[in-house]
């Protein structure tokens, strides 16, 4: 009756479904937060309890808190891995797109958080924001999505230096290329945007677009495994004495070590060589 509990979010595939199998395999009671009734179908299973959560539902985050209040077993772990990704030029994004991707991306987690920090504290438990590599590092087309991925480290560093003296650890985990239908569903969006620029908007950026969509596909099929990146998380969520910040993937660990050491120009100028190649032949030259 004193199974601990944990609740994820966004995990009706790839790494919030891959971190909800793993941590009912170590042991905890699982709450899996799905948008759908068919999914939650697919990820129910021994030691996972699905719930229709959209993040952004203030009912739905009301219910699960109620759903914790009832028991059994203290919260031991908020994972807010829910999101979306929506990419496109800064000039070129429509402005309810860039309200969407913060909504879902930073909004919503701080609405999780507030719903169930009191049962966090009670517990003396600790929230996992599961970041990305553009958390750290944005580039091209990537504004909405990394700009809510930086503020979301933002409100992680200052919800540690608020919680932590009280028993709370806060820990963030910035996953790079992971093989989930996320990144699949992401190129397709900014396939879609792009075929709605103006004509003049299409000659700047178009070629851009390309090369971020194929560098994107290529990225995410060499990269890591869903269930690799939820050994992750289930290590954010098990340490004794995690640390502040885990990266998920060779391609994070070298790109936000190369942003920590290297002046913004020169960064500049690696991600645009490295872009370079992606280009159609016609935009290349």
């Amino acid at each position: 009756m004193d199974q601990k509990l944990i609740v994820v979010t966004g995990a009706s595939t790839g790494l919030g479904a891959a971190a909800a199998r793993e941590l009912a395999r170590r042991g905890f009671h699982v709450l899996a937060g799905v948008r759908r009734d068919a999914d939650a179908d697919a990820v129910r299973a021994a030691g996972v309890e699905p719930v229709i959560l959209d993040i952004t539902e203030p009912g739905h985050v009301a219910a699960l808190a109620a759903r914790i209040a009832a028991g059994p077993g203290p919260l031991h772990a908020l994972v807010n891995n829910a999101g979306i990704q929506v990419n496109g030029p800064v000039e070129t994004l429509p402005m309810d797109r860039w309200r969407q991707v913060f909504e879902v991306n930073l909004f919503g987690h701080v609405a999780v958080t507030q719903a169930l920090l009191p049962a966090l504290l009670r517990g003396r438990g600790r929230v996992i924001n599961i970041s990305s590599i553009g958390g750290r590092v944005a580039m091209p087309t990537y504004g909405a999505y990394a700009g809510a991925k930086f503020a979301l480290e933002a409100v992680s560093d200052s919800l540690r230096r608020e919680v932590e003296p009280l028993g709370v650890r806060v820990v963030v985990v910035e996953p790079g290329g992971v093989r989930t239908e996320m990144a699949g569903r992401g190129v397709a969006t900014a396939t879609e945007l792009a075929a709605g620029m103006t004509p003049e908007q299409h000659e700047r950026y178009g070629g851009l677009v390309h090369a971020i969509n194929t560098l994107m596909t290529t990225g995410t099929a060499s990269g890591l495994t869903a269930d690799a990146a939820a050994r992750v998380v289930a290590k954010a969520v098990t340490a004794r004495r995690p640390r502040t910040r885990y990266t998920a993937g060779r391609d994070a660990a070298m790109l936000i070590g190369l942003a920590r050491f290297l002046p913004d120009r020169v960064l500049d100028r690696v991600s645009a060589a490295n872009l370079r190649r992606h280009y159609p032949p016609a935009a290349a030259a």
